[in-house]
Parts: C-alpha cells; structure tokens; sequence
C-alpha cells in the first residue's frame, strides 16, 4: 500500500469513526440524525463555503406513479471540464443508507441531472451532489 493511500485510508476510517456514533446515537433517541456541518453542507448549514447554496445544493423533484416513484436530482452547477464539475449525484435513504448513485463525466454531461426509480418507497430521501472543489452537498425530500 502507498503513503497516499495508507493516509487516504486512514482519515476516511477516522471521519466514520467520529460521525457513525453521532448519527446512531440520535436515531436512537427517535430524532432525524443531522450530519455534521464539515462533512456535509445543506441550505441551512453552509459553513466555509457560505453562499455556495445555490449553485451547489442539489434539487430534488418527486414524481410518484402507483406504488413507483421517479426522483429526479439536478444540481444547477456549471461544468467547466474537469477543472470545476459536479463529480456525482448519490441517493440515500431516510436512514442515510445508499440506494443509488450517478458519476457525471464533464467531457459529456453538460448538466448535473439524474433520474432514479423507487418501487415500494415511502418516506425521505436524501441527495448528495459532490462537487470537486466545494465539497458535499446535502438536500431531503419527502417520497
């Protein structure tokens, strides 16, 4: 295993070990858990990067048909090349737990959108948009 890798390895194992006790010990007390403020940005909570919310906050459209449902993400972000882009859309459950997820190319997606099917799904999903230089993104919605 390389430096870099060991290291990479390393903080992301030390950032899990700090937020998974946080967010289990609020589910446990019947509260939604709330990510902490430096791993995860929202519209409330923009930390260093205040202001960015608009640009960087992913949108997120519910349309249900019998007991399906299509959530559609768009992130209004420019995608200047691999200089500045939306990296990836990824969709959570109401327990934070991974349903799905789009990696975008900017050679060939112009804009960040992606569309995901739910079948039997009720309740909140969250959407992460992952920006290369600013971080990530966190927004919720009601399916």
């Amino acid at each position: 295993m390389e430096r870099r890798d060991f290291i990479r390895l390393s903080a992301a194992g030390a950032a899990v070990s700090v937020i998974a006790p946080t967010l289990a010990q609020a589910a446990e007390a019947g509260k939604q858990p709330t990510p902490p403020g430096d791993v995860f940005y929202t519209k409330d909570a923009q930390g260093r990067w205040a202001g960015k919310a608009p640009t960087h906050l992913p949108v997120i459209e519910v349309v249900k048909a019998d007991s399906k449902a299509t959530v559609k993400i768009t992130t209004p972000h420019e995608m200047k090349g691999y200089e500045h882009y939306i990296v990836k859309h990824v969709l959570l459950d109401k327990d934070y737990k991974f349903l799905n997820e789009r990696m975008f190319d900017p050679s060939k997606d112009p804009v960040a959108i992606s569309e995901f099917s739910l079948a039997g799904y009720s309740g909140t999903v969250y959407a992460l948009s992952l920006c290369n230089k600013h971080d990530l993104w966190l927004s919720s919605a009601e399916v």
